[in-house]
């Protein structure tokens, strides 16, 4: 396995475990020469009126 597909598979692995974790809010990927470096989670929580 190559080190670009590995790369992508732990992003996808992290990514699915923010999504299952998150009602509201987004997650942002920073990619540098190619591989993705860091993966942003916002989270929002919404307060009842």
């Amino acid at each position: 396995m190559s080190k670009k597909h590995e790369n992508v598979q732990l992003v996808l692995k992290n990514i699915e475990k923010m999504l299952i974790s998150m009602s509201y809010g987004s997650i942002t990927l920073v990619v540098h020469d190619d591989n993705v470096v860091q993966i942003e989670k916002s989270e929002k929580i919404r307060l009842s009126k």
